[in-house]
């Protein structure tokens, strides 16, 4: 799935003034997208044991979220080309 945050996104003017930087929880948001869109339906109790994120993502700069696994454990990766952002695992804990 790609995506691109856009400059007027309400969570970038306190992160970080003058200097504006994607926070990884809306890129955790685009993650949980990619599953749900993968999955079929929306996850309402997922978790997140392992996340790392590498680099920053700027606002207007595209990214790509790739998935790997399936219900209800999957493993992704973020990348801005070639650079990678962040990795880690998310799983559902509800009943199938």
């Amino acid at each position: 799935m790609d995506f691109t945050i856009s400059s007027d996104h309400p969570s970038l003017p306190g992160h970080f003034p003058g200097h504006p930087v994607v926070p990884g929880v809306v890129v955790l948001e685009r993650v949980m997208e990619a599953v749900e869109a993968t999955h079929g339906r929306a996850l309402e109790r997922l978790r997140l044991p392992q996340v790392k994120f590498m680099q920053p993502l700027l606002p207007g700069q595209a990214a790509r979220v790739e998935l790997n696994g399936e219900y209800p454990r999957w493993r992704f990766r973020v990348h801005h080309g070639e650079r990678l952002l962040a990795s880690g695992e998310i799983v559902s804990v509800e009943p199938a």
